[in-house]
């Protein structure tokens, strides 16, 4: 809660638990909880655990290829401060939903 109030008076466009439709082949096929959205277009994956594990990356790359997001941070608050960005982009994005209002 500290980061979302940090980034809100920064100036930043900030969107907690954030749910994202996502769709396959035009259908909608479930929804899932993005932690927080920055200005429409970053997605902030935030942990607490000893170290990065695979399913945590495999999550933000599963959200970034389900939305019109592009780039995501994967941030780790735990006994080592660590992050991973992930890039996901492609011709496809342009055709999907945006982000739901």
């Amino acid at each position: 809660m500290l980061f979302f109030i940090e980034l809100k008076s920064r100036g930043f466009e900030v969107e907690a638990q954030k749910s994202i439709t996502v769709y396959y082949k035009g259908t909608q096929v479930g929804n899932y909880i993005a932690d927080i959205i920055v200005n429409k277009t970053v997605i902030l994956e935030l942990k607490a655990c000893a170290d990065i594990h695979d399913e945590f990356e495999f999550q933000l790359l599963n959200y970034l290829k389900g939305t019109d997001c592009e780039v995501g941070l994967l941030l780790n608050f735990g006994k080592e401060p660590e992050f991973i960005r992930k890039i996901f982009t492609n011709d496809k994005k342009k055709h999907r939903p945006k982000i739901n209002q």
